[in-house]
């Protein structure tokens, strides 16, 4: 709001692009939840690495809108950016870790999430107490989204890595014992 109320002095009304935010963050969330729902498996989070990529790439934009009405056009972006990442959260965490661990792990999610939301702010602040402008600011508040998208990238490929790895082994333990049967004396009884 601040910046807005910086770079676009003769407009009064900022708010606009909180109502843009907000709603078209509700209508993400009803549409990309249901193209979730026709992806099966762990496809679902390359949705969200896009979703990451282009929440970081709007919010490297906002600096350089010279008209509101762009503003207006990145806020309704950044909307869909976050309807579709909060959407696909639970399915993904699901899919990762299971049913019976997956509260634990959005958990975790959201704590780490609190850390750069409580601290952006402040940090953007002192940029612009430094700098004189919010372009710093918003440049750099768009990289760790996009890091993120590249690290989330390549989850699957390492879920499946792993999931190959614990089939293989076992499927040498029962093969072992249909090679090397064991004895009945060495079974403990009950």
């Amino acid at each position: 709001i601040n910046f807005v109320k910086e770079k676009f002095k003769e407009n009064k009304k900022e708010w606009v692009l909180l109502v843009c935010i907000g709603a078209s963050s509700g209508v993400g969330r009803l549409a990309f939840g249901k193209i979730g729902d026709l992806i099966p498996g762990l496809r679902k989070i390359y949705m969200q690495v896009a979703s990451f990529m282009a929440l970081g790439l709007m919010s490297m934009m906002i600096p350089q809108c010279a008209v509101f009405e762009a503003l207006v056009v990145v806020c309704v972006f950044l909307g869909l950016c976050d309807g579709c990442f909060l959407t696909m959260m639970a399915p993904i965490a699901f899919e990762l870790v299971g049913p019976m661990q997956a509260s634990q792990a959005i958990g975790y999610l959201l704590g780490l999430m609190s850390l750069p939301m409580t601290a952006g702010p402040p940090i953007a602040g002192l940029l612009h107490g430094y700098f004189g402008n919010y372009t710093v600011a918003f440049s750099l508040a768009g990289v760790p989204p996009m890091i993120g998208g590249v690290v989330l990238f390549f989850v699957p490929l390492i879920h499946r890595r792993i999931q190959r790895n614990q089939e293989s082994s076992e499927e040498k333990l029962t093969t072992v014992h249909m090679f090397f049967p064991v004895p009945a004396d060495s079974i403990p009884t009950t």
